[in-house]
């Protein structure tokens, strides 16, 4: 596949440290929640920067198939992106589950629910994790 984009960051200190994209953009400090064990110091973590990622890119690719299909979605059009993480069933490390909530107001729920369904398709996110996490949709 032709790459379009690329781009580059880095991470000390685990998931207690710091975090940079290469041209500074984005320059997080990284903390562990206390559900896992950390002190709950102001700071973002892995789940959180993923749960964003995922919804903007996830959103991204709602209006790309949306356009193509001559529906307008509106500014005020939102994804939720829901991220957990836990250890797995298998006891061999962590896994995370990820679930959305779209909401598009002004279009009609059987529209959304179609075109939500085309956006995993598009979806560079949906396509990586698929076969990895069952990503429950729904649409509000």
């Amino acid at each position: 596949m032709p790459i379009l984009y690329t781009t580059k960051a880095s991470a000390t200190g685990g998931r207690a440290g710091h975090g940079a994209s290469e041209d500074g953009v984005l320059d997080v400090t990284l903390t562990v929640p206390k559900e896992l064990g950390g002190d709950g110091a102001r700071g973002t973590n892995p789940e959180q920067l993923f749960a964003t990622g995922y919804s903007a890119c996830y959103l991204g690719a709602l209006k790309f198939v949306a356009g193509k299909e001559k529906v307008k979605i509106p500014d005020d059009a939102r994804v939720t992106a829901t991220v957990g993480i836990g250890p797995r069933e298998d006891g061999g490390g962590f896994g995370i589950e990820a679930a959305l909530e779209v909401s598009v107001p002004g279009v009609d729920k059987a529209v959304v629910e179609d075109l939500a369904k085309k956006a995993h398709v598009v979806c560079p996110y949906s396509h990586a994790t698929r076969g990895n996490l069952d990503v429950k949709t729904t649409v509000v």
